[in-house]
């Protein structure tokens, strides 16, 4: 159905199996992955109406190798990190777009985690309407750690699924949590062990995707407005904060201290 340099889609029945194939890199988010998430939202989108045949009826995010996805890839960053604001802009132009498509899919979605989640990977699966995990996941926000504000729609999904306080902490604090302390703060639905989760979170895509699909569509869709319908906003908020804050000089302090594994020294500026 798809196949890009970091995303594949295949297509099983009515459901969508979307794969993140750079497991050699932990899944990272990057020029090449925002380009081909905006793809591949597009693309399920497509797959939904009559032109592209209507057959989907469910979704599977899921990604190979040991991990589901390191977040930002801080080795890219590493000789770009003076010029990150402009860059961040572009990127983002494609990844939030896509993301609004992908979370706003009338169809369920599940994520199967494994490994490390973290930063915008976290906040892609938290945005996903089932998070099933395995028991050795980790999940955590090294945005402020880093000196960078969040993105991804982090704001938007973790305070939906941890609360406001909760999820505010979580990221100021750069923390990271198990797969027991992730599911006791909301951020997953489901505890398996480590060997099961690919097959449990299949199994699980496979039976939303025979269910009620028009009913599940107009859940997910009056729920999102209790929200308050501010989606494309906040992530445009996201999207300009964090290229004004990744131009800074502690961004550019926190990319280099974590690529010389050193504690940063920040100025606050």
């Amino acid at each position: 159905m798809l196949n890009t340099p970091s995303i594949q889609i295949e297509r099983r029945g009515a459901l969508a199996v979307l794969s993140m194939v750079q497991a050699e890199r932990g899944n990272p988010i990057d020029d090449q992955f925002t380009s081909d998430f905006k793809q591949a939202a597009a693309a399920l989108w497509d797959a939904g109406t009559p032109a592209g045949g209507g057959w989907l009826r469910g979704v599977l995010l899921r990604g190979e190798g040991p991990n589901f996805s390191y977040g930002g890839d801080l080795k890219s960053f590493g000789p770009v990190r003076h010029e990150l604001g402009p860059l961040v802009r572009r990127w983002t132009a494609n990844l939030h777009v896509g993301l609004q498509r992908f979370w706003q899919l009338p169809v369920p979605v599940v994520a199967a985690v494994q490994g490390f989640a973290m930063g915008g990977g976290l906040a892609v699966a938290a945005g996903c309407d089932v998070v099933v995990a395995g028991s050795g996941a980790r999940f955590g926000s090294a945005f402020a750690q880093l000196g960078f504000s969040c993105d991804s729609g982090s704001t938007i999904t973790l305070s939906a699924r941890m609360g406001l306080a909760r999820a505010r902490r979580f990221v100021l604090l750069a923390e990271t949590l198990n797969a027991s302390e992730a599911q006791q703060a909301g951020l997953v639905d489901k505890v398996v062990a480590d060997e099961q989760v690919q097959a449990e979170a299949l199994a699980l895509a496979e039976r939303l995707a025979a269910g009620p699909t028009l009913a599940y569509g107009e859940v997910k869709r009056l729920f999102r407005q209790m929200g308050g319908n501010l989606l494309t906003a906040q992530l445009e908020d996201e999207a300009l904060t964090l290229a004004r804050v990744a131009a800074s000089a502690d961004a550019s302090e926190g990319i280099g201290s974590m690529l010389e594994r050193r504690k940063p020294v920040f100025k606050g500026c």
